[in-house]
């Protein structure tokens, strides 16, 4: 599935100024290398359902093998004492050394020796635990997923003689330490290496069942068709404590949902919710929903965040109309799309913004390999739009009691006709400023 940068930062994926984005907020990797390629996991969506459903499938395994990964004895700390390792100029190891040699050279060369081994000690732990790791999950090669990293690493630790020593029984033993060192330091440094990359991807994993465990997420189930479809039941987005979860149903005979409401009511939220639902079951995890079922889509595209540009010379207005531009001609290709635009048109007068946003939504609900959710304040172009059958009608209802505004963030069908503006300038103290001033 296709995204730009746009889209990136209207659903609110990646860190942002001082804002965390959702990326971080299911981060739960124990090494910085495994951060690494989880970030790159989450901003590359994968294109198939066979690619989907092999990572579903490998993230359940992950899961059901939580209680391993947990106490797998691979920290941050030992990558990045390994790192050091093989970063380190040492006076030259012995490939082979009597036992009063290695005490010369840890006398001779105390820290050199300190390091190599603290080092190996480490090394030991690392290959040992993937070792344990190959194990459990060795059984589940038929995964192509996890074949991907059970091969390799299989490999890399093939007729390892070292993998049943103590790294405790180190402690007295210089000649073991030294010839282990000459071993990693010169023999084995390429394939520790690629052991590391390939563990980065484990943590990486890691990360994601957790998060999917953490947070309660399901999988989606993928429908194969011809023709886009979404539906969920009790999404929610995954950054608001305590949501209130709501259903959609979007499909090539009702695509298209005009939502309405006041401001605060829940439109842009529920919005990016729709974004960052689909987004996530195109990168194989699971969705803050508590059922999901949805079709491929080759892209989703965002209207959220349109800003003007001082340095061009750009108005709002006019970067509106250029990513509305770059949208139509996106999805005019006849591929699946998910398009998502709140408050279209804000940069212009009332008037123009009627008659823009009514062209753009005639046009849009035409489409038939798209589904598309728009918001806006303009509930008056809604009467000339019900007369397309593609075209839903929802909102998110407010409630005032004794100018006190109730949100129950719920929604529901039909047309917002709110108008709460002047009310929460009443509310805020701006009115009573104003007055003050006038007199």
């Amino acid at each position: 599935m296709q995204v730009d940068k746009t889209t990136i930062l209207d659903i609110g994926l990646l860190d942002h100024n001082e804002s965390k984005g959702l990326a971080s907020h299911l981060d739960f990797c124990k090494t910085n290398g495994g951060k690494a390629h989880w970030m790159q996991l989450i901003t590359a969506p994968l294109a198939s359902k066979y690619a989907i459903e092999s990572r579903q499938s490998a993230l359940e395994i992950f899961i059901s093998e939580k209680a391993f990964l947990d106490q797998m004895k691979i920290s941050n700390g030992t990558c990045l004492v390994i790192d050091q390792f093989y970063g380190t100029g040492f006076s030259q190891i012995p490939k082979h050394i009597s036992f009063t040699g290695a005490i010369w050279y840890q006398f001779w060369n105390k820290t050199d020796y300190a390091l190599i081994a603290y080092s190996v000690q480490h090394l030991l732990n690392f290959v040992q635990a993937l070792d344990q790791w190959l194990k459990v999950f060795e059984g589940h090669a038929h995964n192509i997923a996890l074949n991907a990293l059970i091969k390799p690493i299989k490999q890399g630790i093939a007729n390892f003689d070292c993998l049943k020593i103590n790294s405790k029984d180190l402690k007295n033993n210089p000649q073991t330490v030294l010839e282990l060192g000459y071993f990693f330091y010169y023999q084995y440094k390429t394939q520790v290496k690629h052991l590391q990359a390939h563990f980065y991807v484990v943590d990486a994993y890691y990360s994601m069942a957790t998060a999917i465990q953490e947070y309660q997420f399901i999988f989606p189930e993928w429908v194969d068709q011809p023709t886009p479809m979404i539906e969920f039941e009790g999404a929610v987005h995954p950054l608001v404590t305590n949501a209130v979860g709501n259903d959609l149903s979007l499909n090539d005979q009702a695509g298209f949902l005009f939502l309405t409401g006041a401001n605060m009511a829940g439109k842009s939220t529920f919005i990016k919710t729709v974004g960052l639902l689909t987004y996530l079951a195109h990168i194989g995890m699971g969705v803050p929903a508590k059922k999901c079922k949805l079709s491929i889509f080759d892209g989703l595209i965002t209207n959220l965040t349109t800003a003007d540009n001082v340095l061009k010379g750009e108005s709002y207005f006019f970067n509106e109309v250029q990513r509305i531009k770059h949208t139509l001609t996106q999805v005019m290709d006849g591929k699946k799309y998910v398009v998502l635009i709140d408050e279209l048109f804000k940069g212009t007068n009332i008037i123009d913004a009627m008659k823009c946003s009514t062209k753009v939504i005639e046009g849009l609900q035409a489409l038939k390999q798209s589904l598309c959710i728009l918001s806006t304040h303009l509930y008056e172009i809604s009467e000339p739009l019900k007369a397309y059958p593609h075209i839903q009608f929802c909102y998110f209802e407010t409630t005032v009691i004794d100018k006190t505004l109730l949100f129950n963030y719920t929604l529901k069908k039909g047309v917002s006709q709110d108008r709460l503006g002047y009310l929460i300038l009443e509310r805020e103290g701006v009115v009573d400023l104003i007055e003050r001033i006038n007199t």
